[in-house]
């Protein structure tokens, strides 16, 4: 293509011994734009690994060029290109953006910045670059920097030539890209160990960011892909935190019956005694929980399950399911404590 030519072009260029002397970055700068043309270029004709690969050229010339966040930015785009056409190379392109993002440092730099600049940093949500720069303080030797970011103006003081750590923001975006790594491992190639690590790290990165009710969304996740997997406890220690933390919050308490539900069913799946123990806990602990349709639900299980009496089991799972929908997942640890009573039949409804 005449645009992957020319900017290959633009590349040899700047290193020649006189673009050395006059300005070659500005011809490294001007293929990073060629070749994000040819990437959209690509995606429009809907040539989703040629668009990935121009976008990688794109963002190693930008790591030359130490525009770490507009390097990230291109993986980024190469990674979703190739979400169509190469999941394990999307991955890839998505980690090397989670690196950059994790790992970069800005410095407050005593100069108004570009707009581009400006734009980049807005986009990662924090203060590195001020929009100008007030006179030296002479108490503190340091410089007062100010930047307005669209909801007003934040102040930023640090020591003549200090380096702040880009620290709001970065691992909000990075904990997104790990959710993006997880669904590709979810829906293209159905590793759910590997999901289950992204969607941790990503619950980490929230955390970090002090973003509870998103660690929670990651969270319940690896939470029902743990039951799955038949890692009760990992399961169970989840639900009962998530549980916890929401009971405690007036628009969230509704929903705690439902983790702590989920929480008693993998008790179940261990042991039944287990369960029993596990559903008196929540019903002291949120007794809220006493009146649910879930709990009674467990208890009617129970009963059944001591009485080793399929037919009862079966009932009360049909009672319930005339109101409440059951899901997949309720459905399979359903059918996992009814195989534990003998004389068990294939249908569970």
């Amino acid at each position: 293509m005449a645009l992957l030519a020319e900017a290959e072009r633009k590349v040899k260029n700047s290193q020649s011994f006189f673009s050395g002397l006059f300005g070659g970055s500005s011809k490294i700068e001007e293929a990073c734009e060629i070749y994000a043309r040819a990437a959209n270029m690509f995606k429009m004709a809907k040539n989703w690994s040629a668009a990935g690969n121009a976008f990688c050229q794109a963002a190693q010339l930008h790591l030359q060029l130490q525009s770490k966040h507009d390097a990230a930015t291109c993986f980024v785009d190469a990674g979703n290109a190739f979400k169509k056409a190469d999941p394990q190379e999307a991955i890839n392109c998505l980690m090397r953006a989670i690196e950059i993002y994790t790992d970069m440092v800005l410095p407050l730099a005593p100069h108004r910045p570009s707009l581009s600049s400006l734009v980049d940093v807005t986009a990662v949500g924090v203060l590195a670059y001020p929009g100008r720069l007030r006179a030296e303080d002479p108490a503190s030797g340091t410089r007062r920097g100010v930047v307005e970011l669209g909801r007003g103006t934040q102040d930023a003081r640090r020591p003549e030539g200090s380096f702040p750590r880009l620290t709001q923001g970065r691992f909000t975006i990075a904990a997104k890209h790990h959710i993006s790594i997880a669904e590709i491992y979810e829906t293209e190639l159905v590793d759910i160990e590997k999901a289950i690590a992204h969607y941790e790290q990503s619950a980490d990165y929230y955390k970090g960011e002090e973003s509870n009710s998103s660690a929670n969304k990651c969270l319940l996740k690896v939470a029902g892909y743990a039951a799955q997997l038949e890692q009760y406890q990992k399961a169970i220690d989840i639900y009962e935190q998530v549980g916890t933390n929401a009971m405690d919050s007036p628009l969230l308490k509704y929903s705690a019956k439902d983790y702590f539900f989920k929480a008693a069913l993998c008790h179940f799946c261990i042991d039944m005694l287990n369960a029993k123990l596990a559903v008196q806990k929540y019903e002291e602990l949120f007794p809220a929980f006493s009146d649910s349709r879930e709990c009674k639900l467990m208890k009617k299980l129970l009963d059944a399950h001591e009485e080793q009496n399929v037919d009862s089991y079966t009932e009360a799972v049909k009672e319930y399911d005339a109101i409440s929908r059951l899901d997949q997942w309720l459905t399979t640890m359903l059918l996992r404590i009814k195989k534990t009573i003998q004389g068990d039949e294939e249908d569970l409804r």
